[in-house]
């Protein structure tokens, strides 16, 4: 059974810039106000929802393995 990833954004950082959306279409959707909300908080790992996470132009989006809460995205410094 491979990683499973708790998605959050961050809706006061969030710019409505859709990027999320674009790349992970299935994991990702704008509300009317175009603020972004993960379709499932918890999820399997998939290359899309990280394309997403890195693709946010504001980093909006952390990732969290399940279970231990370790970061995934964004990289700690």
């Amino acid at each position: 059974m491979g990683d499973r990833w708790h998605v959050e954004v961050d809706r006061s950082v969030c710019i409505g810039s859709g990027m999320c959306v674009n790349h992970a279409p299935d994991a990702f959707h704008l509300d009317t106000a175009r603020q972004s909300h993960p379709r499932e908080e918890d999820r399997d790992a998939a290359e899309q929802v990280l394309a997403a996470a890195e693709g946010c132009p504001v980093e909006a989006i952390t990732l969290t393995l399940v279970g231990s809460g370790e970061v995934v995205f964004p990289p700690e410094d």
